[in-house]
């Protein structure tokens, strides 16, 4: 049986409906919010509760799971509309979103003074690994709150990996692990174009690429969505301006270069400045195509 009474889940977007059902499935007692009507009802069909609006879902909540934009969000939500202060004594929030360490750890000092520890934990693994269940989870903050967590974060992913005592490690994890799938997902779509200028079929040198060294999950994954007409988007081109930011970032902080992050960063900016902002983040390679004056 659950320790807890009430897990509150705010943000039940693409990646956010699927793990408030996990947490449902797993027999955890999971109330959720969603500006949109119909994913609050989605939990409701599947198990969960639906709250009316954020301040009710964090009402009394023992633990809060915020998946939203970022945190600027999530600081409106926990300090400028209450959701911290409606909390249960003692209550854990676990902030799940992308979000600079920066904030974060200022965050975590803001709540404190409320009796409410704040967790850290930023994830990987898409839609696809939210839908399944196999979330890398990056954890950091206090041990005590960790343990409490531990089944929660354990419905709803494979990998839960401790990163720290200290709120904002976590958003570093992340910002490590932004960088490489970035650059990884720019450098696909830079290959990709090449090959397409050279007038090779580039079906059969996405097989080549991605059965050799050259290969990477972004390549694999990305790479015959590149090839393909905009379709449905599982990972926006904004959200990596977004990330990449956020490790650009991360990066003045520390007063370390990150030449090639800036780069990845440039194409992903030229192509939510085209209008692909919206559209799926292998569509990256509309910005290539620009470049060398194809139409995309």
């Amino acid at each position: 049986m659950s320790e807890f009474a009430k897990i509150g889940f705010v943000g039940l977007g693409s990646m956010g409906l699927p793990m408030a059902v996990h947490l449902s499935a797993a027999g955890l007692p999971v109330t959720g919010y969603d500006l949109r009507p119909e994913a609050t009802e989605a939990l409701r069909q599947a198990g969960g509760s639906a709250a009316c609006d954020a301040r009710t879902c964090a009402e009394n909540a023992d633990a809060l799971i915020l998946m939203v934009v970022d945190g600027v969000q999530a600081r409106q939500l926990l300090i400028d509309q209450g959701l911290a202060a409606a909390m249960a004594p003692g209550g854990v929030v676990a902030l799940m979103a992308t979000c600079l360490p920066e904030q974060v750890e200022t965050l975590a000092a803001d709540l404190a003074p409320l009796g409410v520890a704040l967790l850290d934990a930023p994830v990987s693994g898409g839609v696809v690994g939210a839908q399944a269940a196999t979330l890398t989870i990056m954890v950091a903050g206090e041990e005590a709150a960790q343990r409490r967590m531990h089944d929660a974060f354990a419905a709803m992913g494979a990998k839960i990996r401790n990163v720290g005592t200290r709120p904002g490690q976590g958003a570093v994890a992340k910002s490590v692990n932004q960088l490489l799938c970035g650059v990884h997902l720019a450098a696909a779509a830079e290959a990709l174009s090449l090959a397409e200028a050279l007038g090779l079929d580039t079906a059969v040198m996405l097989d080549i690429v991605s059965g050799s060294a050259a290969s990477s999950w972004m390549l694999r994954d990305r790479g015959p969505r590149m090839l393909a007409a905009p379709a449905d988007v599982t990972s926006a081109v904004d959200i990596f301006v977004k990330d990449l930011g956020i490790v650009a970032e991360a990066g003045k902080t520390a007063r370390v270069p990150l030449p090639i992050a800036a780069s990845a960063l440039q194409m992903f900016l030229g192509a939510s400045h085209a209008g692909d902002g919206r559209l799926d983040d292998s569509q990256v390679i509309r910005a290539y195509r620009r470049l060398r004056g194809s139409n995309v």
